[in-house]
């Protein structure tokens, strides 16, 4: 089956900047690209209510960003925003599909016959669209293919240096792709999709990697300061060893390296506010119990500057 980007669609603000940036990636990569609306049906005991039809019908739907049934025209978004992005995007292959049925539960299937997957996300303040609250985490968790999440407003010269006036522009040349990398167990999943999405935007790489001073080392730093030095010192070692056979995978990929001690979300927040895009990993948990994307992934996708793309890795 040919892989495609996928990217949620439900006619909000959120989901068509993904949609935008979708279609960017798709060309990017050479891939076709596959519009996803999801719908949940009226459930039949509530539809079939003789009293409370009309108005009940309504209220189901407004979870549905529509307002009228499926038959009155449901297919009415997807079908304008595919034509839209064949206008903007020519040489984009962009298909759609509805698909009726949960958001969590459609959406994690379409990821699996896709390269990408692409949903709109508020930025600064959660998830949007039909992605609100538990339901984009829950899309994340559950799938292992990468899922970027891209903001409301996010323009395709938001990823690019602004030009020599200070003009933004798409014209220019992109803003560095950061890599929020945890040496201690890094991973070569995560670290290959920020190289490859580097090389493909012809940028540099900027590898984040933020280290918290030991409990043990905390009381003695103040009288002997070149303790924190040394372990600075000692994690920028980590970091480079790390990169070294990539840096030879890569020769045409600029790396920046910043070892920083600190908050390793607060630090790679602090990065997106100039990059194109922020990579994070996200370690596969087949418990049945549950599903987490890990603490620093959690905060970086609610506060992030820049579109975020989640890697699942073992």
């Amino acid at each position: 089956m040919s892989r495609t980007v996928t990217v949620g669609l439900d006619g909000s603000l959120e989901s068509r900047a993904a949609a935008e940036w979708a279609a960017r990636e798709a060309k990017l990569r050479g891939l076709p690209l596959k519009l996803v609306h999801v719908w949940e049906p009226v459930p039949e005991r509530i539809a079939q209510a003789p009293l409370l039809g009309a108005e009940t019908q309504a209220h189901w739907s407004e979870r549905n960003e529509m307002g009228v049934p499926p038959a009155e025209g449901w297919g009415r978004i997807p079908r304008e925003a595919a034509e839209g992005l064949r206008l903007r995007h020519p040489g984009v292959d962009v298909t759609m599909e509805q698909i009726p049925g949960r958001p969590t539960d459609a959406l994690a299937e379409a990821a699996k016959d896709a390269e990408l997957l692409v949903l709109g996300s508020r930025g600064l303040s959660g998830l949007g669209g039909f992605l609100v609250g538990s339901v984009g985490a829950a899309v994340i968790a559950r799938t292992e293919t990468p899922v970027v999440l891209v903001r409301s407003g996010e323009q395709a010269a938001d990823e690019h240096e602004k030009d020599p006036t200070g003009i933004p522009s798409a014209a220019t040349a992109f803003r560095p792709v950061v890599l929020g990398l945890d040496t201690d167990h890094p991973d070569d999943t995560v670290i290959a999709f920020a190289f490859e999405a580097a090389a493909r935007r012809g940028t540099a790489l900027k590898v984040v990697h933020g280290w918290i001073l030991p409990p043990y080392y905390v009381s003695s730093l103040p009288a002997a300061p070149e303790v924190g030095v040394e372990l600075g010192r000692q994690d920028a070692a980590a970091l480079a060893q790390v990169l070294s056979p990539w840096r030879q995978k890569y020769p045409d990929v600029e790396v920046v390296e910043e070892s920083r001690l600190g908050s390793p979300a607060n630090h790679v927040i602090d990065a997106s506010r100039e990059a194109s895009l922020v990579v994070v990993g996200r370690r596969i948990r087949r418990s049945p119990i549950g599903a987490h994307i890990g603490p620093v992934t959690h905060a970086v996708l609610h506060h992030a500057a820049a579109p975020v793309a989640v890697v699942a890795h073992d």
